[in-house]
C-alpha cells in the first residue's frame, strides 16, 4: 500500500514552491530593471540624436516621420506639450500647432463648398499654397499628427476612411454605413444617382433617396438636374476635387 506524505513532506514540499516563487519574482524584477535602464539608455540617445538632426526632423518630412516612429517605439510623444523637453530640443510643437491653425481656417473656408469633409490630398494642397511652399515639404503624416492635436476643439475633427480616401471632417455630423457606402461610390465619377446607388446595394429607391436627402441637407452633396436623360446627379466635392491622388498622395 502506498504511504501519503506525512506533515513534514508537505511542509517540505511547500517550501520548496515558495523559494520556486521567490526566485522567479527576483528573475522578473531583475529583467524588469534592465529593461527600464535600457530604455532610459535608449531615450537619452534619442534625445542626442534629436538634438544633432534638429534641422533634418524640421525640414525634412520623411525624416521626421522616421523620428516620429521611432519615439512611438519607446513611449515618447514630442507633441504632449508645447511647454515639454521635446518641444523646447525641437521646436516642432509650434510646427504642429501652426499647422492646426492653417487646418482649421481651411476646414472653415471650404465648408461651404464641401460640407465640412475635405480629402485629406486636398487639404494638403491647399496648405501647401497657404504655406507657399511644395507638396512634397508637408507629408499626410504631418496632417494626421496636427489633426490628432485638435481633438481638444471638440468632436468635430476626426480623419475618417471611405474606400481608398481619407478624408477630414470638421463638423460633427455622424456617417453611418449607408452614408460610407454612398461616399465610396461616387469615387469612381464624382456624383451619383438613386438608379446607381439601388444597383449597387440593392436598395429600395425609397432607402435611396432617404439617404442621399440626408448627405444633401448635411451639405455634403450638390444636385443636378440639367441632364438629358432627366436623372438627377448628387455630385460630392469632398470626393472630386482630387485629381492627382494616386502618385502625389504615394510620396507622403
Amino acid at each position: 500500500m502506498r504511504r501519503r506524505p506525512g506533515i513534514a513532506g508537505l511542509q517540505n514540499a511547500a517550501a520548496t514552491r515558495d523559494q520556486f516563487r521567490l526566485v522567479g519574482e527576483n528573475v522578473a524584477k531583475v529583467r524588469t530593471d534592465v529593461m527600464k535602464e535600457q530604455l532610459a539608455t535608449f531615450r537619452t540617445q534619442l534625445k542626442e540624436f534629436a538634438r544633432k538632426h534638429k534641422n533634418d526632423i524640421r525640414k525634412n518630412p520623411l525624416f521626421r516621420q522616421q523620428f516620429h516612429e521611432m519615439c512611438a517605439k519607446v513611449g515618447v510623444d514630442p507633441l504632449a506639450s508645447n511647454k515639454g523637453a521635446w518641444a523646447e530640443l525641437l521646436g516642432i510643437g509650434d510646427f504642429y500647432y501652426e499647422l492646426g491653425v492653417q487646418i482649421v481656417d481651411i476646414c472653415i473656408a471650404t465648408r461651404a463648398t464641401n460640407g465640412g469633409l475635405i480629402d485629406l490630398l486636398d487639404l494638403r494642397k491647399l496648405l501647401c499654397q497657404k504655406r507657399k511652399a511644395d507638396l512634397g515639404s508637408l507629408t499626410s503624416d504631418d496632417c494626421l499628427r496636427a489633426i490628432s492635436k485638435l481633438k481638444v476643439l471638440g468632436s468635430g475633427f476626426e480623419v475618417i476612411s471611405v474606400g481608398k480616401k481619407k478624408l477630414v471632417r470638421s463638423v460633427p455630423t455622424e456617417l453611418n454605413k449607408d452614408h460610407n457606402g454612398i461616399l465610396e461610390l461616387a469615387q469612381a465619377e464624382g456624383f451619383v444617382t438613386v438608379e446607381q446607388v439601388e444597383r449597387k446595394f440593392s436598395w429600395s429607391t425609397g432607402r435611396a433617396i432617404d439617404v442621399l436627402e440626408t448627405l444633401l441637407k448635411e451639405g455634403l452633396a450638390m444636385i443636378d438636374d440639367g441632364h438629358r436623360d432627366g436623372k438627377r446627379r448628387y455630385w460630392f466635392p469632398c470626393v472630386t476635387l482630387s485629381s492627382d491622388s494616386t502618385g502625389a498622395d504615394a510620396k507622403s
